[in-house]
């Protein structure tokens, strides 16, 4: 998707965000790169895998790479981010 829009989180997003580990940028680059589905109530998915090479905030095992996910709707004079989640692969012993 490529959007002239502004993107909004919400401040559910912001929170989950947070806690999961995407930052801002990240959940921007997925909606601009990611893959794109239809989501449940005309909402928008998007996945992003991104190199990571850090810890998961869950523990203290390192990962080399994480997929940003990111709910949207996708409004007419705006890109609100409705949720984040983040998955963490490829365990570093």
């Amino acid at each position: 998707m490529k959007t002239g829009k502004p993107v909004r989180l919400s401040a559910h997003a912001m929170s989950r965000a947070r806690e999961r580990g995407a930052s801002e940028d990240e959940i921007i680059a997925a909606i601009l790169h990611g893959s794109r589905e239809p989501a449940r109530q005309g909402k928008w998915r998007v996945k992003h895998q991104l190199p990571y090479g850090g810890r998961s905030p869950f523990g203290e095992m390192r990962y080399n790479e994480k997929t940003v996910e990111v709910i949207y709707a996708d409004e007419p004079g705006e890109v609100v981010v409705i949720t984040v989640k983040v998955f963490y692969r490829g365990r570093e012993d």
